[in-house]
């Protein structure tokens, strides 16, 4: 029997994020975990994929960074990142822009090349976390 406080929660609110590609939600959770699914430099107000890397990969994190704020969650609530590039070669341009938006946040991260991503993404990140107090 599970607990009403420890269902899954689904977080799709109608703004200021993408519509979702397929049927997932952009953030979930659960037991004070929180999930983020992973996104792509898609912009929030024309449902266009950015163009290039640099300009999907800054999107990503600005809305990687709404979806925290969104649902009360701070950027220091980060435990890890998963970054797919579909060219290991743009590790290093990723990490500045990363490294920009979460300042001393410092997260267990990893990166993996692959073929390609959905919509001809470059770039995908997904995260995970904790809800915490005064985040």
């Amino acid at each position: 029997m599970t607990d009403k406080n420890e269902s899954l929660i689904d977080k799709n609110p109608p703004h200021p994020f993408p519509k979702p590609l397929g049927h997932y939600s952009h953030f979930v959770s659960k037991g004070g975990i929180w999930f983020i699914a992973g996104q792509i430099g898609i912009n929030p107000k024309t449902g266009a994929l950015e163009e290039g890397f640099k300009p999907q990969a800054k999107r990503i994190m600005d809305n990687i960074e709404l979806i925290l704020n969104e649902n009360n969650v701070g950027l220091n609530s980060i435990l890890k990142t998963t970054v797919y590039l579909t060219d290991i070669s743009t590790l290093s341009e990723f990490n500045d822009i990363y490294a920009e938006k979460l300042g001393s946040v410092c997260p267990a991260r990893s990166a993996v090349e692959v073929k390609s991503l959905p919509n001809g993404a470059l770039v995908e990140v997904e995260m995970c976390g904790f809800m915490c107090q005064g985040a």
